[in-house]
């Protein structure tokens, strides 16, 4: 068996991502083979935390593109990913893997408030974290949750999970010259604008040197994929490492 690259990690997971095929919603399909490769990782003696999003009910720009207050659609984002935390929590606990739903908004009835050494001691007890909320604020994506919280609880590294199959040069449904990034800098991420993340939260990473890991989640297996350290996907690292040859 190959050993696990990381020992805490910090996945992040879109709404849309939960969606499957639907135009809407949650799939209970995608949702279980998402839980699925969770708890395989989580048998490897991983710690694993997850920040789920939202938009695959409401996000809250687009919420204010029609019309609602920018700071009332962030609110109402901010729930939809409690209601995907909660369907999480309902598939990976079926599963055997027990789990704390953490949220950036008090609802003490479904949920525990974000205390960062509570938080730690649950990952040392083996429990996955499902961090919902975002960050609890107005103008804030889950990507900034992500970064956020993967700081706060020491992960090793930051996984992105998407739906393409890493970082690209250019868009590569539009470009077909583009190609595949296995690995850039920071400053590359955010000079270019190359879509890893949003600003603030690739320049909170940079800034604690936290490596970014940006995968395909619709290819079964690839979380494990990635936390074994398969050559999958994008890293973002402070340097990106030269080939063995070009070493002096």
């Amino acid at each position: 068996m190959t050993s696990p690259r990381y020992k805490r990690i910090l996945l992040k997971v879109s709404g849309e991502a939960l969606m499957g095929d639907r135009p809407f919603g949650i799939d209970p399909e995608r949702i279980a083979r998402i839980a699925d490769e969770i708890a395989d990782v989580h048998r490897l003696g991983v710690e694993v935390a997850v920040v789920l999003g939202g938009g695959n009910i409401i996000r809250g720009v687009t919420a204010a593109a029609s019309g609602i207050d920018r700071v009332t659609g962030d609110h109402m984002g901010m729930l939809a990913t409690v209601i995907n935390g909660l369907a999480m929590q309902d598939a990976l606990e079926k599963r055997d893997v027990h789990t704390r739903l953490i949220s950036a908004i008090e609802m003490r009835q479904i949920s525990e408030p974000f205390i960062r050494r509570r938080a730690l001691r649950h990952l040392e007890k083996g429990r996955v974290l499902l961090f919902v909320g975002g960050t609890g604020n107005p103008y804030f994506t889950t990507d900034s949750a992500a970064a956020l919280r993967a700081n706060e609880i020491k992960a090793d590294v930051l996984m992105k999970a998407t739906k393409v199959d890493g970082v690209f040069t250019a868009d590569p449904k539009l470009d077909r010259e583009a190609r595949l990034m296995p690995f850039l800098t920071y400053r590359q991420a955010l000079e270019e604008n190359l879509g890893v993340m949003d600003a603030a939260a690739v320049a909170l990473c940079r800034d604690n040197r936290l490596p970014i890991k940006v995968f395909n989640l619709l290819t079964p297996g690839n979380v494990r994929r990635a936390v074994e350290g398969d050559d999958i996907g994008s890293l973002v690292l402070d340097e990106v490492p030269q080939p063995a040859g070009e070493r002096q």
